[in-house]
């Protein structure tokens, strides 16, 4: 099932979403899992990590992170570590004029994002930990 033939090629699917440049260099940018269904609409988490990144203070880091939510569907939760407090977060949030399905709904300052050994975020473990903060 992983493997699939597209116009006499076969491809190994893996599940990440990349682009493959003029040269034919492949950059894997996210991963399709990625993705919160809001309402019946399907938001990619690296977007809206990609936008709130850019309203960051040099010493604090985000992540965003989907959990069940009765009403919606999925909600996105947004976890913050650093020196930014969540009203400064807000704030700035606020002031970009996004499509509300991109905002966060509940917000969590944390300690530490989780991360796996390489230094990358730890996807299971942050679910895991924004369902925890959020019952």
């Amino acid at each position: 099932e992983v493997i699939k033939e597209m116009d006499g090629v076969r491809w190994y699917v893996t599940g990440d979403k990349g682009r493959l440049d003029e040269d034919g260099f492949l950059t894997i940018v996210d991963r399709y899992s990625r993705f919160a269904k809001l309402g019946g609409e399907m938001v990619s988490l690296g977007m809206v990590e990609s936008l709130l990144n850019s309203l960051l203070d040099e010493n604090s880091a985000l992540a965003v992170t989907a959990i069940e939510d009765s009403k919606k569907g999925e909600a996105l939760v947004l976890l913050l570590e650093g020196e930014m407090t969540i009203e400064q977060m807000q704030e700035r949030i606020k002031a970009l004029k996004i499509n509300p399905l991109y905002k966060p709904s509940k917000y969590y300052k944390v300690d530490q994002i989780p991360r796996l050994g390489s230094g990358k975020v730890d996807l299971k473990g942050l679910k895991n930990y924004a369902k925890s903060l959020a019952t």
